[in-house]
């Protein structure tokens, strides 16, 4: 065999293994290296006071807020007003049929005259009586008859008065007015239904001076008092009106196993029976907050960019998972994953990935999208 062909035979193997041996000798690259950093804007962490509150539902309600039930039964012959009017004290509402009262009170007012006429004559037969005694032409027994005939006349008259009187203030019963001035509430019944004195025919609200009124669990019994502030929020969460507890009751509701405790309500964007979410803030705290716009969220898990010292001068952003309470203002305040003088990363959050080498600014607009990766020189 010729040797030049036999060399490169028994040689094949040691150049592989040099050539291994050669792969094994370079590093692995970490993540992110060879990116640039990124310039972001950070934002030092700092505590500052939150309050610690508490929502529950709360009813609006006026302190002027009436339910119209009949005082007498009757057949209902006259709606005047509809749902939602704005009525005056003493304006007629509904009409019951009073053709029953009408002629019971012309009986009564009947009866009185008959009783009124037996009355004068008695007046006048007393009258004489006294003069004949007076004159002896007329016993003592006599007298007194007629004294008692005019005073039982008299008595029977006042009598009947009073019935007529009493039939008069029944007979107003079957007009139906607003006690004050106020709006309209719903109108269940109809014309021509029969109506009782446990018949609702609607309600009157006064929509000023009204409260809110907020049951406080049990358990925060030793928290409730008199100046608690309380916010009355609206459907996004935002402060329709601030105010403050001046009532709370010294029982506890049995359905609701709550202390009711109310609160006075000014704001004109604000109903009667409206039910509302209603903040109760027990106190202040030092919490650390973060901007709203600082915040992402994955599977309902809310994160944070922090810009990480990785010693040499150089920093990455490290995604860190934090627990958020309540929105003050555009920030969130932070329950734990947070402390003092973490640099949040607050400008382009959405070109960041964890462990990326970032630049921190102080200040500045806000960051583009990451540069591309450049290759290491001499490779």
């Amino acid at each position: 065999m010729n040797s030049h062909s036999i060399l490169p035979f028994f040689a094949l193997p040691l150049l592989l293994a040099g050539a291994v041996g050669c792969n094994k000798a370079q590093p692995q690259q970490q993540p992110g290296a060879g990116m640039q950093a990124l310039p972001v804007q950070t934002l030092t962490v700092a505590a500052i006071p939150v309050p610690q509150s508490d929502e529950y539902v709360a009813t609006i309600k006026s302190r002027r807020s009436a339910t119209i039930n009949p005082q007498v039964d009757g057949t209902l012959t006259k709606i005047l007003v509809q749902s939602g009017n704005h009525v005056t004290a003493g304006q007629l509402l509904m009409q019951i049929d009073p053709m029953k009262q009408e002629a019971t009170l012309a009986a009564q007012a009947a009866t009185a005259q008959q009783k009124l006429a037996v009355y004068q004559y008695n007046q006048l037969q007393v009258e004489r009586q006294r003069k004949l005694f007076a004159a002896g032409i007329i016993s003592k027994d006599a007298l007194d008859q007629a004294e008692q005939a005019y005073s039982n006349s008299k008595a029977d008259y006042e009598s009947s008065t009073a019935s007529r009187n009493e039939q008069e203030k029944e007979l107003a019963y079957y007009r139906i007015v607003a006690p004050f001035e106020g709006i309209v509430g719903d109108i269940p019944v109809h014309i021509g239904d029969y109506v009782s004195s446990s018949t609702m025919l609607t309600t009157v609200d006064e929509n000023k001076d009204l409260e809110a009124y907020i049951y406080i669990p049990t358990e925060r019994a030793a928290q409730v008092r008199n100046g608690l502030g309380v916010q009355i929020l609206d459907n996004n969460a935002n402060p329709v009106e601030t105010t403050s507890v001046d009532f709370v009751s010294p029982q506890v509701d049995n359905q609701l196993q709550g202390i009711l405790v109310k609160a006075p309500i000014h704001s004109p964007l604000l109903r009667t029976q409206q039910l509302v979410k209603a903040r109760v803030v027990w106190g202040m705290s030092p919490k650390p907050v973060v901007p709203v716009l600082a915040v992402t969220r994955l599977g309902g898990q809310a994160f944070v960019f922090v810009a990480q010292d990785a010693g040499g001068g150089h920093f990455i952003a490290h995604e860190q998972a934090i627990s958020l309470g309540d929105t003050i203002g555009n920030n969130y305040a932070v329950l734990a994953g947070l402390n003092n003088g973490d640099k949040v990363i607050v400008s382009g959050t959405q070109f960041l990935q964890d462990h990326m080498p970032v630049m921190p600014l102080p200040s500045g607009p806000p960051a583009g999208p990451p540069p591309a990766a450049q290759p290491h020189a001499g490779s």
